[in-house]
Parts: structure tokens; C-alpha cells; sequence
């Protein structure tokens, strides 16, 4: 899809991106500080995996919201 054919995120979209954010926000330090603990190489490389697949989801959540806030409508305070 091209950029001039996107059309504004609603309120409650925006609401469930930064909702998906804190919650990958939150994976990642779970699945982190479970593998600094763990003593099982297997669980830790499969660990640290999870920890790389939700920065890649946060980063696509992150980068979504900065394609659409071009079309955001603007505020003055």
C-alpha cells in the first residue's frame, strides 16, 4: 500500500497499537529476565529468540505509528 493511500488511525486503533506496544514492551523484559536466570542453554537461546521475534513486532508497531502520523489530524495546545 502507498503512503498517500492510507487513511488516519482512529482513536481506538491508536489506543490498541500502544496497548500491543507496552504488551511486546513487556515480553521482552519477561523473556529476558528468564533467561538470565535459567541454567538450560536450549531455554535460554529459545528465550532470547522470543526476545528478538518482540522487538521485531515492537519495532513494526513503532513504525507503523510514525507511517501514519503524517495523516494524524493536528492538535494545538
Amino acid at each position: 500500500m502507498q503512503h498517500s493511500q492510507m487513511q488516519a488511525l482512529s482513536p481506538k486503533e491508536l489506543n490498541y497499537i500502544a496497548d500491543s506496544i507496552s504488551n511486546e514492551e513487556m515480553l521482552i523484559k519477561q523473556c529476558a529476565a528468564t533467561a538470565s536466570i535459567s541454567t538450560h542453554p536450549a531455554i535460554q537461546r529459545a528465550l532470547n529468540q522470543y526476545v528478538r521475534s518482540h522487538e521485531q513486532h515492537m519495532n513494526t508497531l513503532i513504525q507503523t505509528l510514525h507511517q501514519h502520523q503524517s495523516l494524524a489530524p493536528s492538535q494545538s495546545q
